[in-house]
């Protein structure tokens, strides 16, 4: 049977689930829920991570960070292969690459046998994050209805980035490893219920598929990313040795786009960048979450190293953060037809630039209340802002470029996580290292081990113990303080820069 005369048979099936779309959207958001969660899960359990398997620097931020960083590059391939061959198949594959990815990295006995298991639980995350908006497309009909449950997508795709710590809280305290071995019982029952729930998608077989753009996509995002962090740290090549590598990746990043341009069928539609209104909103998306990840992994180590709070409490803490941007979801769907996509998305923008700026005084850590608060502002505005981008984008694109949109959106998501714990994390770092001078009773190598990271810092501190150790410790917490101080204002200008940026680029509708 030809593609074409399978299509009254598919539509006929889109039908029949069309009458249990509102299952498919719960299986579908739960199913981003752990690809979401997964990104930030690790953020509360940086200490107790240090402690049992003692990476470098470098090594924390790559067993964090290598999960975004082999999603985003990953979604615009999976995302086609889903067109091409069957998104519920790439699905199902996609859950039981998870799952025994997620057994993999409970049981790591090493770092780096850490960061190929995470690099792994990237790939499968990778296969099901494309269908789970493009199947909503499909199944919800009426857009109305659409709106909605887009609304929905976006609220637990930024929820899933601000639960991942306190879900992480809740079980480090247990063993660091339950962090992943919670998602096999849940992908064990998600399997089943996908399989007879979710709707065969048109397969389009005669679509060609460029191996090469992959190939080219993928090392140049990592790429990037590895001459990033190397050049914050430079545990592994010189500084010129790293920006070399960054540059070999802007690139192969630009080959790819041109090669994009000269394909029939190409897999990121680079057209699409030439509508202002779409670049605006991926722009949107990219900074919105890389404020949000970034911010969290660094807050998340300042409430547990620096103020002392357990990993439970830390998360407790971030709850606010959790319960602003779940309600910035459901309120950015009133507040847009009200007030307009460029008010909604610059305000949301504006409002975490807000929100971020009380916590460069010190003392706030002092008054719990306003740390709340700014907590609240900072998950709110990202939500608000995140909603009317994605609005934008989808609204930008016509029907037939709909899963390329989508593809986009997702992959600015995935690489605005990655993007903000690399770059946020390397600043951290550049700033934290030499602004930890040497200290009285602590050997060379000590020193060298703690201006790795505030993490090694409380390890050594706790191996040496005594007078020694309390001031190593009290240093180093003076010194993220500091470094921590930087990255906020980075993220500030950032976000401020954006606000006004989309205000002047975004028509009010």
């Amino acid at each position: 049977m030809t593609v074409t005369q399978a299509a009254p048979l598919v539509r006929t099936a889109d039908r029949e689930h069309g009458d249990h779309r509102w299952s498919i959207l719960v299986l579908l958001c739960l199913s981003l829920l752990l690809i979401t969660v997964d990104a930030t899960v690790l953020h509360i359990a940086v200490p107790a991570l240090t402690a049992a398997l003692e990476p470098s620097a470098v090594q924390l931020l790559w067993i964090i960070d290598i999960y975004s960083l082999v999603v985003a590059p990953l979604l615009i391939m999976f995302g086609t292969l889903g067109d091409k061959y069957g998104r519920k198949r790439l699905v199902l594959l996609g859950f039981v690459l998870f799952g025994v990815a997620s057994a993999a990295a409970a049981f790591a006995p090493t770092a780096l046998s850490l960061i190929l298991a995470r690099a792994l639980l990237g790939v499968g995350g990778a296969m099901i994050m494309p269908a789970t908006l493009s199947l909503i497309r499909q199944v919800f009909t009426d857009r109305r209805e659409r709106a909605i449950a887009l609304g929905v997508w976006s609220a637990v795709a930024a929820a899933g980035a601000a639960v991942g710590p306190l879900i992480g809280g809740v079980l480090v305290g247990w063993w660091w490893g339950a962090v992943f071995l919670i998602n096999v019982p849940i992908l064990l029952v998600l399997l089943p219920a996908a399989v007879r729930l979710l709707p065969e998608s048109r397969l389009r077989r005669d679509r060609p598929w460029d191996a090469v753009s992959a190939v080219l996509s993928v090392l140049g995002i990592l790429a990037l990313a590895f001459g990033l962090k190397e050049a914050g740290s430079g545990s592994l090549m010189p500084l010129w040795a790293s920006i070399l590598v960054f540059l070999t990746g802007l690139g192969l990043l630009v080959a790819f786009a041109r090669r994009q341009t000269r394909l029939r069928a190409p897999l990121l539609e680079v057209g699409l960048f030439r509508r202002r209104e779409f670049t605006t909103g991926v722009v949107g998306v990219l900074l919105g979450v890389f404020a949000l990840v970034g911010l969290q992994l660094m807050l998340a180590q300042y409430l547990q190293l620096v103020l002392g709070d357990s990993p439970l409490r830390a998360a407790v803490r971030m709850l606010p953060l959790v319960v602003s941007a779940i309600s910035g979801g459901l309120a950015a769907a009133h507040i847009l037809p009200k007030i307009g996509l460029r008010a909604t998305m610059s305000g949301g923008l504006a409002l975490v630039a807000l929100a971020l700026t009380p916590t460069l005084t010190w003392g706030v850590e002092g008054h719990p209340v306003m740390l709340a608060l700014c907590f609240i502002g900072i998950g709110f505005g990202v939500q608000v802002a995140l909603l009317a981008a994605s609005d934008t984008i989808m609204s930008s694109a016509s029907e037939s470029q709909a899963g390329g949109a989508a593809a986009i959106e997702e992959t600015a998501y995935e690489l605005g996580a990655g993007l903000g714990v690399a770059v946020l994390g390397t600043i951290t770092a550049i700033v934290y290292a030499p602004g930890l001078p040497a200290v009285p009773g602590v050997s060379e190598g000590g020193m060298d081990k703690a201006r790795q990271s505030l993490a090694s810092a409380a390890h050594v501190a706790g191996e040496i113990g005594g007078g020694a150790g309390g001031a190593l410790l009290d240093a180093a917490r003076w010194a993220f303080v500091n470094a921590l101080h930087t990255t906020v204002v980075v993220s500030v200008v950032l976000l401020s820069l954006t606000a006004v940026a989309v205000a002047m680029l975004l028509s009010r509708d």
